[in-house]
């Protein structure tokens, strides 16, 4: 049997827990550099207003759930966006996965292993029959880990988007 390494020794894990209104300003500020990340920040609109009125307001006024990972220090780690399209051809809900994110410093020390966790058990707590994400094609590091979770490329479908104010 092998000693962990020092690092593992004394690194505590992550806890994962829903997003609070006190997190509006850390939370809008990893939505900024997921958006730097995947090379929108130019189009990136979101405020932090926005953040606390849309997502962790109160639950009748909610257009998606935030699931965050807090570090032992308190800080957050990374955070999960996720919403429901109430029902599909089998009168159950699909989870949508906006967006995950883990800040840099944090990625390989199990936040974002936490996240998806979290997601899926809010997939099953609350019914849904599949969870659906896109990943960049670029990005090998999320499609490994996702496959790491059974996820797989939906080669049945393509992608389409059409900008309405075109």
């Amino acid at each position: 049997m092998t000693s962990p390494s020092p690092a593992a020794a004394t690194a505590r894990p992550v806890r994962t827990r829903p997003a609070e209104p006190g997190d509006a300003r850390a939370l809008w500020q990893l939505m900024h550099e997921l958006a730097v990340f995947e090379g929108y920040a130019a189009q990136f609109k979101v405020t932090e207003r926005d953040v606390l009125e849309r997502g962790l307001g109160p639950p009748a006024t909610r257009q998606f759930t935030a699931i965050v990972a807090e570090a032992p220090a308190g800080e957050l780690a990374g955070y999960a966006v996720i919403y429901a399209i109430p029902f599909t051809y089998d009168l159950r809900p699909t989870l949508v996965l906006k967006e995950l994110f883990v800040v840099e410093g944090r990625r390989s020390a199990g936040a974002g292993t936490a996240l998806m966790a979290a997601v899926l058990s809010h997939a099953r707590a609350t019914g849904c029959g599949r969870l659906r994400w896109q990943v960049l094609p670029a990005n090998r590091r999320a499609q490994a880990f996702y496959r790491g979770f059974g996820g797989a490329p939906d080669c049945q479908w393509d992608s389409w988007i059409l900008e309405v104010d075109a």
